[in-house]
């Protein structure tokens, strides 16, 4: 039993340091950091393990019955949640779960040695009854939502100065300390004031960490919310459908498969199957929800399918565009005169222009309205 407090410290030493040196690295996504944070990872699972084992906490006990060297173990779970956030790959529901599911811990952690203000029992009840949901602002309705945001934001600043201050006066306290216990001065006094202002400290860091668990858990609901509306993945396993249907495949290069190589695309127009029922180039079947997420990003006007000349082209085919006009429209066509057909033609065009303007000379329209 006695090597196992120093197993304990050193799993918390090596997971602490990892975790500082994540600071250092330029990117989250790097393979080192990922490495880095793996490790940092099972350091402090390996620490929670050994408090576990150990013993350390009890329902039965108080803040006051933890030693001043035992309160910093009470952080491993909200620091575990923390690193375990910032794995990266596709299975992100598995990591939101293990995040809440450690931060649930840390919070009935300290729920058990009465650590927690009002406000934020009232928050772990508003949790407990329906995680999937929760909310920091839960319990405000419309304007007030941001009003209690934003003082949930001052209270972390303030909490976040009161550490910092703290931080300092412990650290003013050991040089202090170290100089006067060199004159033999008052030693007693000294541990004393110094053991008050390291527990103070890690009080107050206690209650920042649970202001931000709450905001985690916060994040992580919606996150989960956002998750589950979307569509299922595609399977690629062995022994799925999908990969049934391409052990299918037959030797004349028919597919069951609807989304075939783009080789065989026979173009974007044109029919999808041909009087066999065979596919002749690729589509999608869409639900309408499908649909729905695909027309959220897109112009608010149609695009144009076609080129100008393209729909000219078209419209003169169509017969929808008239010829002619203009400074061209005043030459007349001169008639063949070898082309008889077309003489006569001439001909009866103009006796009848004549024969018209003889049955209704100039003025003799609507009469009825003149002086």
């Amino acid at each position: 039993m006695d090597s196992e407090p120093e197993t304990l410290n050193h799993a918390v030493r090596q997971a602490e340091a990892q975790r500082r040196q994540l600071d250092q690295f330029s990117s989250s996504t790097s393979s080192e950091f990922q490495e880095t944070l793996l490790s940092a990872i099972k350091n402090y699972e390996e620490a929670l393990r050994l408090t576990a084992q150990l013993h350390l906490f009890s329902s039965n006990e108080t803040v006051d019955d933890i030693s001043d060297g035992d309160l910093k173990y009470l952080h491993l779970d909200y620091y575990l949640a923390e690193l375990i956030l910032k794995r990266t790959g596709n299975d992100r529901k598995n990591v939101l779960l293990q995040a809440q599911r450690h931060y649930e811990c840390f919070l009935r952690l300290l729920d058990s040695y009465r650590i927690l203000s009002k406000s934020d029992e009232k928050l772990l009840e508003t949790y407990t009854e329906d995680p999937k949901t929760f909310s920091t602002t839960a319990i405000a309705s419309g304007p007030n939502r941001r009003t209690a945001k934003i003082a949930r934001f001052k209270r972390e600043k303030e909490l976040k100065a009161t550490l910092e201050v703290q931080q300092k006066r412990r650290l003013a306290q050991f040089i202090m300390a170290h100089i006067k216990q060199e004159k033999r001065q008052f030693a007693t006094q000294i541990e004393f004031e110094e053991d008050v202002a390291l527990r103070n400290l890690e009080i107050e860091e206690l209650t920042l960490h649970v202001h931000k668990t709450f905001d985690a858990l916060d994040s992580i609901a919606q996150e989960l919310q956002i998750l589950d509306m979307a569509p299922p993945a595609p399977s690629t396993l062995p022994g799925s459908q999908e990969d049934s249907r391409r052990r299918n495949d037959h030797a004349d290069g028919y597919s069951e498969r609807l989304d075939g190589p783009l080789t065989q695309l026979s173009g974007r127009h044109g029919p999808i199957l041909d009087a066999s029922g065979k596919p002749l180039r690729p589509f999608t079947l869409l639900d309408k929800r499908t649909q729905f997420q695909q027309g959220v990003f897109r112009p608010d006007h149609s695009l144009p399918t076609m080129t100008i000349d393209e729909y000219l082209e078209e419209e003169r085919r169509r017969g929808g565009i008239i010829e002619g006009g203009g400074a061209q429209s005043g030459v007349r066509e001169e008639v063949d005169e070898d082309d008889m057909d077309k003489a006569d033609e001439a001909t009866m065009k103009a006796r009848a222009w004549d024969e018209f303007k003889e049955a209704n000379p100039r003025g003799s329209g609507n009469t009825i309205n003149r002086g």
